[in-house]
This record gives C-alpha cells, structure tokens and sequence, in this order.
C-alpha cells in the first residue's frame, strides 16, 4: 500500500467516525450502553475480516485498554461537561502524540509536523468557540484522560505496524462492550434505535478501524492522528443535512483551517528524522523506507 492510499484510507476512516453524531441521535437508549453494544457490534464484525489470537502481546493488550479508556472516558466527558468541551479536549491528542512518538516510536516531529499541529489545534478552537464554557472542571479532566487515551492507542497502533494491529482494535471493543453490559439491563431500545446501532457497531466504528488499522502501517503516527481531525468537521455537516441544525460562523471557520491543514498532510509529504535503536539520529525516512 501506498502512503497516498493509506491517507485515503485515514481519510474514509475518519468520515465514518463522523457518522456518530447522526447514528446516535437514532438511538434513544442510555448513552453508556449505547458504546457497550457498538463495541459488541463492531467484535462481530472485525470478526468477518480476521481471526483474533487467544494468546495476547503485552502491546495488544495496553492498545485495548488504551481503545476502551478512550471510548468510555469520551462518554463519561460528554455527560459531566458540555459536548464542544469534550470534543476540543479529547482532540488535543495530535500534541500528545507528538510527544510520545518520539519516545515510543523514534519518529522525531519535524517543524513541518509542529506547523501542522498548530493549525489543527487553532481550526479546532475556531470550530467550538461559540460553544466552549468554562464546564464541570471533572468533566474537562475527563475529556483531557480520553484525548491521551486516543495518542496511546495510535502510538500502541503503530508499534504493532509489523504485527496485526486490528488484535488490539478487536480486544478494546471487548473491554468496551463489558464496560457498558452492567447498562443495557431495562427497557430495550426500539426498531429504529436498533438499526442505529447496527450502523454503529459495522460501519462507525467497525469498518472505519479496519480501514484505520491498515492505514497506521505506511503513515506516522502524528500524521494518523492529524488526518482523521476532519472527523468533527464532517460530523455537525451530517446532522445539520439530516435535522437542520446548522454551524455558526466560527465553526465554519475552523472548519476551512481544518480541511487545510489535512490538505497538506496529503498534497506535501514531509521527510522526518528516525531515531534508530542506538539512540542516534538516523537519515530522512521517506516512501522507500520500511515503515
């Protein structure tokens, strides 16, 4: 696979995510049991396109608890603080992933990747500035622990590029689905809440992290965490075609920003410094190196 068409696939991968907002809305059921029964959904799934090892890596098993911190915090964060603050803060993680891949990873940000950091980060301040408040400062903490959640499941992603990293997507959608079964006990949700979370579980996030999944092989981390930020952008367009509710001036704004900044992750690929196990600086990596 080609860097370009794993981009593309980061790309579809994060139009599918942005699916949620519009699908759960079809879903009148508690919101905790609501990710629970995506996850199980989505096990399903991932089940079609391969079989999962009984005998888990230590990585894949931190990558499952870094899927489902980051799905159960994210809900926890939307019910103590409002949702423009859950989403800012939980998309922060490009920052952390900057950080921890030259840690973890040996993949040194160039100034190229800090420009593109900034970018995204100021468009996404710009989308939610007519929506951002001060908010439950627990529900902001919160937010913050599912954004370092979602830079610790890339980071754990792309160590697994030689490996399978679909086992860890599959194993977090495990521990997500038991984090919500103690939820789903009550009434049951009806037709059209079912065919939504049908949606939810195959398409939203199953068929999204197959794609992502491959995707993390040929491209950086940072770059997999900076792509997909189209994903909140796309989200209100969905809900604004399906009921109306249309984006103030600002979030357009930030929108525009946004698109941009992904438009040259895609149309200007950056060479970046690769720090080998010896711990010295090695040559530019670029297309022709093995990733």
């Amino acid at each position: 696979m080609s860097r370009k068409r794993a981009i593309v696939y980061l790309l579809a991968a994060a139009l599918f995510w942005s699916l949620g907002g519009l699908l759960i809305k079809l879903v009148t059921w508690n919101p905790v049991a609501i990710a629970g029964v995506r996850s199980a959904i989505a096990c399903g799934f991932l089940l079609c396109f391969f079989r999962p090892r009984l005998r888990l890596t230590r990585l894949e098993v931190l990558g499952g608890l870094a899927y489902a911190a980051t799905v159960v915090l994210f809900v926890l964060a939307n019910k103590l603080t409002t949702a423009a603050n859950a989403i800012l803060l939980q998309y922060g993680a490009p920052v952390y992933v900057a950080l921890l891949s030259q840690w973890l990873l040996g993949e040194v940000p160039s100034r190229f990747d800090w420009f593109s950091v900034v970018l995204v980060v100021c468009g996404m301040v710009l989308f939610f500035l007519d929506q951002l408040s001060p908010g439950n400062m627990l529900g902001n903490f919160v937010a913050i622990g599912s954004g370092v959640a979602f830079a610790f499941l890339i980071v754990t992603l792309r160590m697994q590029k030689d490996a399978e990293p679909l086992q860890s997507v599959f194993v977090g959608n495990l521990f997500a689905a038991l984090a919500g079964l103690p939820f789903c006990f009550g009434p049951l949700p009806g037709g059209r809440s079912l065919t939504g979370l049908v949606l939810l579980g195959t398409v939203q996030i199953g068929l999204s992290y197959l794609l992502y999944a491959q995707a993390i092989r040929k491209v950086r981390a940072l770059e997999a965490s900076l792509i997909p930020m189209i994903e909140p952008v796309l989200n209100p367009l969905w809900v604004f075609l399906a009921f109306g509710e249309s984006p103030g001036r600002f979030a357009l704004l930030g929108g525009g920003v946004i698109l941009f900044a992904v438009f040259l992750r895609y149309f200007f690929e950056d060479t970046q410094t690769v720090i080998p196990q010896g711990g010295q600086p090695g040559s530019p990596q670029g297309d022709s190196s093995p990733r």
